[in-house]
C-alpha cells in the first residue's frame, strides 16, 4: 500500500488532533510545564528537516536556549497507521509512558502546518522507480553518510543476498517501515508496555510518597481518557496496571502480618476495580475479548494476596446482577458469595448483556414512550406519564450510565440517566404510600428495619457520585480559551447551566441540572445501615463529603431551591426509607454532614424547613438510651464512648465532630431569635453525649455572642452558659484534662452574663465544680479585682458576692479541709465570723484528715496574717503527724521543723517548752536536733513581744529545762546515728565520717561533763569496732 496522500493529510485531521493532544496535555501526570513546552517548540520551529515519507514522518525539533539550558535539537520519528500513531522514537530518550513535548509538537506541526511538511511516498515505492544505477548510486550514498553505523549491516545483508541458501533470499520482497500495515492487520495507538509496568511498579514502590498516588490516579485517568476515545488500548493498559498492582509486595506483607492496606493504596484498589466494572460492561466488545477478561479477572480474584471489598468484611453484600430480570432464575444462595475481592463487581459484570430490548430503546431515543392506551395502571417498563423506567439493582444500573459515559456515549447515558431517576421517583412515591399505612404502628414502636441492603453513598461503584457527574457534565459550561492553562494552575469551580431534559413527554419542565440536585439528595438521604469495618465506615464519610463538595459549586437558582425544597420535604416525611424521615434504625448512618448542607443552603429561602430538617438531623440512635428489647444492662445515661455490640463504629469520633458542626451552624443562625435558640439548645443537650464537643459548642455561642466590634448578644450569651454548666455537670465526677480550663471559662462566660449568673454557680457550686475547684478557681477569681472592675458593681452587689463566696469557702471547707482550709481562710479574712469558723474547721481537721505539710502551710499563712499564736497551735499539730528519721537529713519538712522552733522561740520560754517534747519524739536525726539546739542557744526567747507578756531577755542554759531534753535528745540522737552509719560504712565514706564525728563532739561539749562523755563514746567505738583498723587509726588520729 502506498496512500502517502492519505499519511496525516488534511482529510484525517480531525480524526487524529484530539487524540494527539489526548496523550500529553489532557492526563495530569505532566502538568502545565510540559503543555507550555509544545506550544513553545511549535513557536520556534525551524522551516528544513520535516519529512513524510509514506506512513512515516521524521523531523528535527529545536529546544531554544534558557537561561540555564544551551539549545537542544532533537531527531523525531513517528509510524502512524489508519488515524493512530503507532509508534514514536526521540532523540530525547523520554523514559514516559507519555509522548514528550518534542512528539507532539511534530505532530501538532504536521496537523497546523501540512503544507510545510514534504510528502514523499514509501520508501519501496520509491526504490521501485530507480534503475540499476540508481539503486548503487543510493546505497552507496546511504553507508557513506552513516559508514560507521550501518557498514557492518550493510555488509551483512549483502553476503546474505548473494548467497541463494540465505533465509533472506527464501522471502518475497522486502520489509518497508514507511509502507503502513494491512487494511487486515490490527490497528491501535503506540503503547510502550514496558514502560507501563515500570512507571506503575515505580510509584507502587514509593508507598503514597513524592506524589505515587497522585501519578497512580493519572493513569487512572489516562485509561479513562482512553475508554472514552474508544481506543483498545484503554484495556490493555489497565491490564498492565492490574498486574503490578497484584506483584505489589506490600500485599504478602500486610496479609502475613494481619495489617490492613493503607488508606491512600486502598482508594487506588478501589478505583482499580471500578475501572474493570468499566471495562467488562462496554457495551460494544466482543464476546472473546470479555472471555479473556473474565479469566484475567477471575485469576487475580482467586490469588490470596487480593485485597477484599471491603477489608474483612465482605461476604453479605448482594451480587451486582441482583434484581435483574434476566438473572431472576438464580437461587439465593448463589447470590452470596464467600469471599468479595476489588474485581468481584466486574467479574458479577461479565455477567451484564445489552440485549434486552427494552434497555436498547431506553439508550437508543429521546422520544422512547409507551404507547398512549398503555398509560393506565401499573407498568413495570412505563411512569403514568409514559416516561421509561430501568428496573435493576440501583447500583448496576448506575455502573451501565459509568460504563456508557466512560465508552464515549454520552447521549445514552443521560437517557439511562433519565429512566433510572423516573424509576427511583416512583419507588419513594411508593415508599411514601408504604408508610402512611404504617406510620401509627412505627411512631408507637419508636423503631424500625432498613430495607436497604446497601447504601448507595460509600457503595464501590459510586452510583450517586456516577449519576450526578453524568447529568452536570451534560450542563456544564466550556470557557473559552479552554486549551490555555492558567500560570497559576488553580482550577476554577465549574458553570453551570440549566439544559432541558430531552423527553417524548411534553412539557416537562426539567432540566439535567435538577435532575443532578434531585438525585443526589434522594442517594444522599437513603436510611441505610452503618457498613461493618473501619474503611468501609470511613468510605461512606468521605462519599458523602465529596458528593457535598460537588452540591456546593451549583448555584441555587429558583428552579434548583424548588427541587430542593420538594425533595426535602419528601425527606422528611419519607419514614424508614429516610434517613430524615421520624422513625430510624438505631445503626442507621447519621445524617449531620448532609443536614448542614442542606440547612445552610435552606435557610435564606425557608428558614423554617432549614430547621426543621436539621433539628431532626441532630439524633444519634447509637448512643441513644434505648437499649434493645431485653438487655437491661446499659444504663440510662450513656457516656460517648464506641459501643461494645457489633458491629463496632469505628468512626463514631468522626460523626460526634460533625453533629456538633451541624449544631454550631444552627447556633450561629439563630442568633437573636430567642425561640430558635432555645429550640436548638434543647436538640443539643438531648442528641450531644460528649462533654468535650459541647464544651466546643459553648466557647462558639459565646465567641459568636460576644463580637469584638458590637455589643454582647444576652440571648446567646445565656445558651453559651447553660451549655458551659452542663459540661459542667457532664464532667464533674470522670476524669478530664482540660476540666481546669472549662472551669475557667465557666466563670469568664458567667461574669459576661452579669452578677446574677455568678451568684447562682456560687450558690449552687456543689452540683458544678470540685470544693478545690470552687475555692482556688472559681471564687477565688469572682472576688478578685478584676472581676469587681469588669461588672462595675456597687457595694451591695460586691458584698452579696463576697457573702456568697465566704458560704462557699466555708462549705467547702467543711467537705474538703485538707485541699480547701486555706482558700476558706483567705476568702473569709474581711469577715471576723466566718474567719473564726473557718479556723476552727482546720483545728477540728487537724487531728484527723490533715497533714503536717498541709497544716505547716497554714500555720505559716496564719504567721503572715499576724496569727502567731494560732501559728504555734498548728506547727504543733503539725508536728504530731511528723517522724523524721536519723538518715533523712534533708527530708522537705526539715525547714518547716525549724521554722517551727524558730516561732516557738521567738514566742517564749513556755511555747518553746511546749514544743520541744513534740520535736525530740517527732525528729531523730542528730544534725537536725543540733542545728535547733544551736538556735535556741543563740538569742534570749520572747523576742516577739506578745502583748501582756514579761521577757526575762537572759539566755536559756542547756543545763536546765526545757533545752536539756533537746540536749540530751541531741546527744542519744548521735549516739544511735553513728552506730548505724558504722555497721554498713566504706572507706570511701570514712572522711564524711570523721566529720560527722567532729559535729557530735560540738554538741557533747555543750553539756557540763561532755568532754568526758565524748571521750567515752570514742573509747567505746574503738573497742567495738576495732576490726575496722583503717577507720579507727583515722579516730585516734583525730580525737586521740
Amino acid at each position: 500500500m502506498s496512500l502517502p496522500s492519505a499519511a496525516l493529510g488534511p482529510g484525517v485531521v480531525e480524526g487524529v488532533i484530539s487524540e494527539v493532544w489526548l496523550f500529553p496535555c489532557r492526563c495530569h501526570a505532566l502538568g502545565a510545564d510540559t503543555c507550555f513546552s509544545v506550544w513553545k517548540l511549535l513557536l520556534a520551529w525551524e522551516e528544513d528537516g520535516k519529512l513524510i515519507s509514506g506512513f512515516h514522518l521524521s523531523g528535527t525539533v529545536t529546544e531554544p536556549a534558557t537561561a540555564t539550558e544551551p539549545e537542544m535539537t532533537y531527531k523525531v520519528a513517528i509510524s502512524f497507521d489508519r488515524c493512530k500513531i503507532t509508534s514514536v522514537t526521540c532523540g530525547c530518550g523520554n523514559k514516559d509512558i507519555f509522548y514528550c513535548a518534542h512528539v507532539v509538537a511534530l505532530s501538532l506541526y504536521r496537523i497546523r502546518k501540512p503544507d510545510q511538511v514534504k510528502l514523499r511516498l514509501p520508501i519501496s515505492e520509491t526504490l521501485f522507480q530507480m534503475n540499476r544505477d540508481q539503486l548503487q548510486k543510493f546505497v552507496q550514498y546511504l553507508i557513506t553518510a552513516h559508514h560507521t553505523e550501518v557498514l557492518p549491516t550493510a555488509q551483512k545483508l549483502a553476503d546474505e543476498i548473494l548467497s541463494s541458501n540465505s533465509e533472506i533470499n527464501q522471502v518475497h520482497g522486502a520489509p518497508d517501515p514507511t509502507a503502513g500495515a494491512s487494511i487486515d492487520d490490527e490497528n491501535c495507538w503506540h503503547l510502550d508496555e514496558e514502560q507501563v509496568r515500570e512507571q506503575v511498579k515505580l510509584f507502587l514502590s514509593q508507598g503514597g510518597y513524592y506524589g505515587s498516588g497522585k501519578q497512580l490516579n493519572s493513569m487512572f485517568a489516562k485509561v479513562r481518557e482512553m475508554l472514552r476515545m474508544r481506543d483498545s488500548n484503554g484495556a490493555r493498559m489497565l491490564t498492565l496496571i492490574t498486574e503490578q498492582f497484584m506483584a505489589d509486595p506490600r500485599l504478602s506483607l500486610w496479609r502475613q502480618q494481619g495489617t490492613g492496606i493503607t488508606e491512600k493504596c486502598r482508594q487506588l484498589w478501589d478505583e482499580l476495580g471500578a475501572l474493570w466494572v468499566c471495562v467488562v460492561l462496554n457495551p460494544h466488545c466482543k464476546l472473546e475479548e470479555k472471555s479473556c477478561w473474565l479469566r484475567q479477572l477471575r485469576k487475580w480474584g482467586e490469588m490470596d494476596v487480593c485485597p477484599l471489598e471491603d477489608g474483612n468484611y465482605g461476604n453479605e453484600l448482594p451480587n451486582i446482577t441482583n434484581a435483574l430480570t434476566q438473572s431472576s432464575s438464580h437461587s439465593q444462595d448463589s447470590l452470596a458469595r464467600p469471599r468479595r475481592t476489588v474485581f468481584t463487581r466486574a467479574i458479577e459484570g461479565c455477567d451484564l448483556h445489552w440485549q434486552d430490548s427494552h434497555l436498547q430503546r431506553i439508550i437508543s431515543s429521546d422520544f422512547y414512550v409507551s404507547p398512549a392506551y398503555q398509560r393506565e395502571g401499573e407498568s413495570l417498563l412505563f411512569n403514568s406519564q409514559g416516561q421509561p423506567l430501568w428496573l435493576e439493582h440501583v447500583p448496576t444500573a448506575c455502573a451501565r450510565v459509568d460504563a456508557l459515559r466512560s465508552h464515549g456515549y454520552p447521549r445514552e447515558a443521560l437517557r439511562l440517566t433519565v429512566a433510572i431517576i423516573n424509576t427511583l421517583r416512583l419507588q419513594q412515591q411508593r415508599q411514601l404510600e408504604i408508610y402512611k399505612h404504617q406510620k401509627k404502628e412505627l411512631l408507637q414502636r419508636g423503631a424500625t428495619t432498613i430495607t436497604n441492603l446497601e447504601g448507595w453513598v460509600g457503595h464501590p461503584l459510586n452510583p450517586i457520585g456516577c449519576l450526578f457527574l453524568t447529568l452536570t457534565e451534560a450542563c456544564r459550561l466550556e470557557e473559552e480559551n479552554c486549551l490555555e492553562i492558567s500560570d497559576t494552575g488553580d482550577t476554577k469551580p465549574p458553570v453551570y447551566q440549566h439544559v432541558p431534559v430531552t423527553t417524548g413527554s411534553q412539557d416537562s419542565g426539567e432540566s439535567y441540572l435538577s435532575l443532578a440536585l434531585e438525585v443526589a439528595l434522594m442517594g444522599m438521604g437513603q436510611q441505610r445501615v452503618m457498613p461493618e469495618g473501619l474503611y468501609a465506615q470511613d468510605k461512606v464519610c468521605r462519599n458523602e463529603e465529596q458528593i457535598i463538595a460537588r452540591l456546593q459549586d451549583l448555584e441555587l437558582d429558583p428552579v434548583l431551591v424548588q427541587t430542593l425544597r420538594k425533595q426535602c420535604i419528601l425527606l422528611l416525611e419519607g419514614g424508614p426509607f429516610s434517613g430524615l424521615g421520624e422513625v430510624i434504625h438505631r445503626e442507621s448512618v447519621p445524617m449531620h454532614t448532609f443536614a448542614k448542607y442542606l440547612f445552610s443552603a435552606l435557610l435564606p429561602h425557608d428558614a423554617d424547613l432549614a430547621y426543621k430538617l436539621a433539628l431532626r438531623a441532630m439524633r444519634l440512635p447509637v448512643l441513644e438510651t434505648t437499649a434493645p428489647s431485653g438487655d437491661v444492662t446499659h444504663p440510662h445515661h450513656l457516656v460517648s464512648v464506641v459501643p461494645s455490640r457489633y458491629p463496632r463504629w469505628f468512626t463514631l469520633g468522626h460523626l460526634e465532630s460533625q453533629q456538633c458542626e451541624l449544631a454550631s451552624t444552627m447556633l450561629t443562625a439563630a442568633k437573636g431569635d430567642m425561640l430558635r435558640l432555645r429550640t436548638v439548645l434543647e436538640a443539643i443537650q438531648k442528641n450531644i453525649h460528649s462533654s468535650s464537643l459541647i464544651f466546643k459548642l459553648a466557647q462558639d455561642a459565646f465567641k459568636i455572642a460576644t463580637p469584638a466590634d458590637s455589643n454582647s448578644d444576652t440571648t446567646l450569651l445565656n445558651v453559651a452558659l447553660e451549655l458551659g454548666l452542663q459540661v459542667m455537670r457532664m464532667t464533674l465526677s470522670t476524669l478530664n484534662w482540660r476540666r481546669r480550663e472549662m472551669v475557667r471559662w465557666l466563670v469568664t462566660c458567667a461574669t459576661e452574663v452579669g452578677v446574677r449568673a455568678l451568684v447562682s454557680i456560687l450558690q449552687s457550686w456543689y452540683s458544678l465544680f470540685t470544693p478545690t475547684e470552687a475555692t482556688s478557681i472559681v471564687a477565688a477569681t469572682v472576688m478578685s479585682h478584676n472581676t469587681i472592675l469588669r461588672l462595675s458593681l456597687d457595694y451591695p452587689q460586691r458584698e452579696e458576692l463576697a457573702s456568697c463566696a465566704r458560704t462557699l469557702a466555708l462549705q467547702c471547707a467543711m467537705k474538703d479541709p485538707q485541699n480547701c482550709a486555706l482558700s476558706a481562710l483567705t476568702l473569709c479574712e474581711k469577715d471576723h465570723i466566718a474567719f473564726e469558723t473557718a479556723y476552727q474547721i482546720v483545728i477540728d481537721a487537724a487531728s484527723t484528715g490533715m497533714t503536717y505539710t498541709q497544716l505547716f502551710t497554714i500555720a505559716r499563712y496564719m504567721e503572715h496574717r499576724g496569727y502567731p499564736l494560732r501559728a504555734f497551735k498548728l506547727a504543733s499539730l503539725a508536728m504530731t503527724h511528723l517522724n523524721l528519721a536519723y538518715n533523712q537529713d534533708t527530708h522537705p519538712a526539715i525547714n518547716d521543723v525549724l521554722w517551727a522552733c524558730a516561732l516557738s522561740h521567738s514566742l517564749g520560754k513556755n511555747e518553746l517548752a511546749a514544743i520541744i517534747p513534740l520535736v525530740v519524739k517527732s525528729v531523730h536525726c542528730a544534725t537536725v536536733l543540733s542545728d535547733i539546739l544551736r538556735r535556741c542557744t543563740m538569742t534570749a526567747p520572747g523576742l516577739a513581744g506578745i502583748p501582756g507578756r514579761r521577757n526575762s531577755g537572759k539566755l536559756m542554759s542547756t543545763d536546765k529545762a526545757p533545752l536539756r531534753q533537746l540536749l540530751d535528745a541531741t546527744i542519744s540522737a548521735y549516739i544511735n546515728t553513728t552506730h548505724s552509719r558504722l555497721t554498713h560504712i566504706s572507706p570511701r565514706h570514712y572522711g564524711e565520717f570523721i566529720e560527722f564525728l567532729s559535729k557530735a563532739r560540738e554538741t557533747f561539749l555543750l553539756a557540763q561533763d561532755g568532754h568526758i562523755q565524748f571521750a567515752q563514746f570514742i573509747d567505746n567505738l574503738k573497742q567495738i569496732y576495732k576490726g575496722k583498723k583503717k577507720l579507727m587509726l583515722l579516730v585516734r588520729e583525730r580525737f586521740g
